[in-house]
């Protein structure tokens, strides 16, 4: 027989042995042996790691209402290590005191009546001047400044007038009448009408806008609105 026919037939053969394993999974050309050797299976770790727990700091402040607490530093639990063959002992992360901050001063918390007022307000001032001093002692006009005022803690607030015999100037309430958005404000103008009302036990609060006509349509006259204090005064 021919040299080359044989050779031909020879490679036939072996392909229809090769596809036939495979089919019948006798041969899986997927897949391989991996050997994974542990170099460390003999060694001991001679390390003990120790966490200390943070300290709390409680700092008593009575400008801040009774109800209010916040946390002034947050607590880092600390991580040492220490060597068991040296007893040598590393600190990884040192702790850091966690300092609260807990309030003192009346009670916060009020329920009452918002409206809205302008300069040009009767009996308000005819350069816009409000009653109380800025922190600095200074004056502000809600003509010239604006009705905002921009507080060291809570950054630019709304200027309220409330009753200042019993939120005194500088005080931080938080405002919501379920109207408007929820804001902050600070005491910075008073009235007798206010006055008048707390001696009764109410707590009115009038919320400072460009004009009488602004304060008709910025959605503040309302009743049965949350006043929440979050300092007394400055």
């Amino acid at each position: 027989m021919n040299i080359y026919l044989l050779q031909a037939v020879g490679k036939w053969l072996s392909l229809i042995i090769v596809s036939t394993a495979s089919l019948f999974g006798l041969i899986n050309t997927d897949e391989q042996e991996t050997v994974v050797s542990n170099q460390n299976e003999s060694k001991n770790l001679n390390v003990v790691n120790t966490v200390i727990e943070h300290d709390t700091e409680y700092n008593y402040n009575s400008s801040l209402p009774s109800n209010v607490q916040r946390t002034l530093v947050e607590g880092v639990d600390g991580l040492t290590y220490t060597d068991k063959e040296t007893n040598e002992e590393k600190v990884l992360i040192s702790p850091v005191t966690e300092v609260i901050e807990v309030g003192t001063g009346d009670y916060g918390e009020y329920v009452g009546r918002l409206t809205g007022y302008g300069p040009d307000c009767p009996g308000c001032s005819a350069v816009g001047n409000v009653a109380c001093f800025t922190k600095d002692r200074t004056n502000h006009s809600l003509i010239n400044d604006g009705i905002y005022y921009q507080d060291d803690e809570y950054g630019e607030v709304r200027i309220l007038a409330a009753a200042n015999n019993k939120f005194p100037c500088g005080t931080i309430v938080l405002v919501d009448n379920g109207i408007m958005e929820p804001f902050y404000g600070v005491v910075l103008d008073s009235g007798s009408s206010m006055r008048n009302a707390w001696a009764e036990g109410q707590v009115w609060m009038d919320l400072a806008f460009e004009s009488q006509a602004a304060a008709r349509e910025g959605n503040a006259t309302s009743r049965n609105v949350k006043f929440s204090v979050q300092r007394w005064g400055w």
